[in-house]
């Protein structure tokens, strides 16, 4: 669904589509690659079980935690590591896993809902500089299909 509460049709927006001059790539929010650098908010849900808890810092620390924290969803986000524990159960009904998965879509955990809400992981480009450089003096020239053909024909 979108904000207006109209759903969308076609497939969600890819921040990373080859035609760049369409009229949807404006608005795409970066969230930080190295996960989120703000404390986790205390548990918000009643008698929170060890696992939940264990669980809900591991995704205070992803990129998304930082539209959470800005958002004001730390309840959808209990809420998600509550089902989602419940839906690992071997008597979870169906029900509840379809809705724990659309839950992830909303809070942005999955891709297709980190492209619904365009959110995109911004690009570390220094370490990109610092690492391609060396990724081109380690490879190697792959032989062509035709060498890999005459081999085969050759060897058999």
């Amino acid at each position: 669904m979108t904000s207006g509460g109209h759903a969308n049709s076609g497939p969600a927006p890819d921040p990373n589509a080859l035609r760049r001059d369409r009229s949807d790539d404006k608005g795409w929010t970066s969230l930080p690659a190295g996960g989120y650098e703000g404390d986790a908010p205390d548990f918000p849900l009643s008698d929170p079980l060890t696992v939940e808890i264990e669980l809900w810092l591991k995704l205070w620390a992803k990129p998304q935690a930082a539209m959470w924290a800005k958002l004001g969803l730390e309840y959808e986000v209990a809420a998600y590591v509550r089902a989602f524990l419940e839906s690992t159960l071997a008597e979870a009904s169906a029900g509840l896993k379809t809705a724990v998965l659309r839950m992830s879509a909303e809070i942005g955990l999955s891709l297709p809902g980190m492209n619904q809400l365009r959110w995109k992981l911004t690009q570390d480009e220094l370490g990109a500089r610092r690492s391609g450089p060396a990724k081109a003096v380690a490879t190697t020239k792959r032989p062509s299909a035709k060498d890999r053909l005459a081999a085969l024909a050759n060897g058999a």
